[in-house]
């Protein structure tokens, strides 16, 4: 490597360039995704916003139209990014996408994260009691240590 090499300043290299932040409609994920959303404008990244439709086979066995209300909830989840980002278009832009995945949480935001090439992964905590026994999704997916977690209260 040159001296000018050495000492040249490289721009627009460093940090992020895919965001992800996984949504379902609770508080604390809101709370998540609107850290996630100031996170991927500071740094001018790609926030993907994620949310996981669970799969329920006992509901779909008994004939619950659990697809129905999944989508039900992703199309309201993406009608809020749409409305928060209108409110905030003249202000600041955040270049965002909505993805969904079907499964169970934990792996729906591992294959998430994974097809997404995220360079990291920002959740909402537990709002569950029974998390603290078994773990919740977001202690799993600090465990996996695969990308930097960060868990919004």
């Amino acid at each position: 490597m040159s001296e000018e090499q050495a000492t040249q300043f490289e721009r627009g290299t460093d940090g992020p360039k895919v965001i992800m932040v996984g949504v379902d409609g609770s508080d604390t994920s809101l709370r998540a995704a609107a850290y996630a959303g100031g996170l991927a404008r500071r740094q001018n990244a790609l926030l993907a916003v994620v949310y996981v439709q669970p799969v329920m086979a006992a509901g779909a066995a008994l004939g619950a139209p659990v697809a129905e209300v999944t989508d039900e909830i992703a199309e309201g989840l993406i009608a809020e990014i749409r409305d928060a980002t209108e409110r905030v278009k003249d202000i600041f832009t955040v270049r965002w996408e909505f993805h969904t995945f079907r499964g169970d949480p934990y792996n729906g935001l591992v294959t998430a994260a994974d097809e997404l090439k995220a360079d990291a992964v920002i959740v909402g905590a537990s709002e569950q009691a029974g998390h603290r026994i078994v773990g919740s999704v977001a202690v799993r997916l600090v465990k996996a240590g695969r990308w930097p977690v960060t868990v919004v209260p």
